[in-house]
């Protein structure tokens, strides 16, 4: 059983810069892939990015955030983290860290293990 907890979630103005965590407890964290979704309000849940879990690949999805965020991993404090720069309005949404033993794709049916989600508003 893998325990996923987010932080670092909260209110920046445009332009500005957040950093998430994603803190792991349980199995060993290098035999997961993470990735960050995210749902803004009245939408579905979207992929954003993943990193495998020896941290050497990354794959995006989002061409919304290509160039502005960017996934780690810390394999020896068990973290993921997703490093938010240039954020806009439109990146508001709740941001959900998932573990996979599988791959790092946007579907969602392949990740074991979800986070409770972390709250990024943006303002403009």
């Amino acid at each position: 059983q893998v325990q996923l907890v987010e932080s670092g979630g909260g209110l920046v103005q445009a332009g500005g810069s957040l950093r998430l965590s994603c803190a792991a407890s349980g199995q060993t964290f290098t035999s997961y892939n993470m990735a960050w979704f995210r749902q803004a309000p009245g939408s579905e849940r979207t992929f954003v990015i993943g990193i495998s879990g020896s941290g050497r690949i990354t794959n995006s999805y989002a061409n919304s955030v290509k160039g502005r965020f960017t996934i780690s991993r810390d394999n020896a404090k068990n973290t993921a983290y997703l490093q938010m720069n240039s954020l806009k309005p439109e990146d508001t949404a709740v941001y959900y860290c998932a573990a996979s033993r599988y791959d790092i794709t946007p579907r969602e049916n392949i990740y074991d293990y979800w986070g409770q989600g972390t709250q990024v508003t943006v303002s403009s």
